[in-house]
């Protein structure tokens, strides 16, 4: 099967690219179905790579209460939520209805509905709304409220909780000067160098598709 364009890197040698999904057991008809949707919508998902790893994560961390910013068609919420079980509480949150809608469809398809809460809106005011800490926070808003999340998200995870953020290499150009006018690629670049430079938190960064940050919080 051919990747989709929408799960390229933008950096990763295409050979390489390929052998690596093609390692990938498949998926299941839902899974399937929100791949499909997403590669003819052109609809930002982070593909079954990136999800085979979140859902690693959850399941050796014990995450049980998760708070997603940004989600989209909620590909990601039904990996994490599959991960964490059925006693886990997995927030989603998106600004567009439409999307949201969608997404509870695929939660109900998938099984996973009760262990999702639906919120639609502005991610960190949805985040701001909502009490309590989190096992887990998963970032992946406008590159350009990047360092903005960090700020209203780091003090909302446990200790020895994960903050984890996507598209942390952004087709490669974190790693070039940002042009002029470029916000998304500058709060990509401030959000690194926030998570790497802090003293509270064990950071990595991992160049799986477009980039995956992962920080435990010390």
């Amino acid at each position: 099967m051919k990747l989709p364009e929408n799960l390229r890197s933008g950096f990763m040698d295409e050979k390489v690219e390929d052998y690596l999904y093609a390692l990938l057991p498949p998926r299941d008809e839902v899974v399937r179905d929100m791949e499909e949707y997403a590669a003819k919508h052109k609809t930002p998902i982070i593909g079954p790579a990136v999800a085979r790893m979140l859902a690693l994560l959850v399941q050796i961390s014990g995450a049980k209460r998760i708070f997603e910013l940004g989600s989209a068609i909620g590909y990601s919420t039904v990996w994490l939520a599959r991960a964490a079980g059925p006693q886990a509480e997995v927030t989603y949150t998106d600004g567009d209805p439409e999307n949201a809608k969608r997404a509870k469809a695929y939660f109900e398809r998938a099984g996973v509905a009760q262990q999702i809460r639906v919120e639609t809106g502005d991610a960190l005011t949805l985040l701001k709304k909502t009490t309590g800490e989190f096992d887990l926070i998963f970032n992946d808003i406008n590159k350009r409220e990047y360092p903005g999340a960090a700020k209203a998200a780091l003090p909302r995870v446990r200790r020895g909780g994960l903050f984890i953020t996507d598209n942390t290499l952004w087709s490669g150009k974190a790693a070039r000067k940002a042009k002029a006018g470029d916000a998304d690629t500058r709060g990509v670049q401030e959000l690194n160098r926030m998570l790497f430079e802090s003293k509270d938190l064990f950071s990595v960064l991992i160049p799986l598709r477009d980039g995956v940050t992962v920080c435990r919080k010390l």
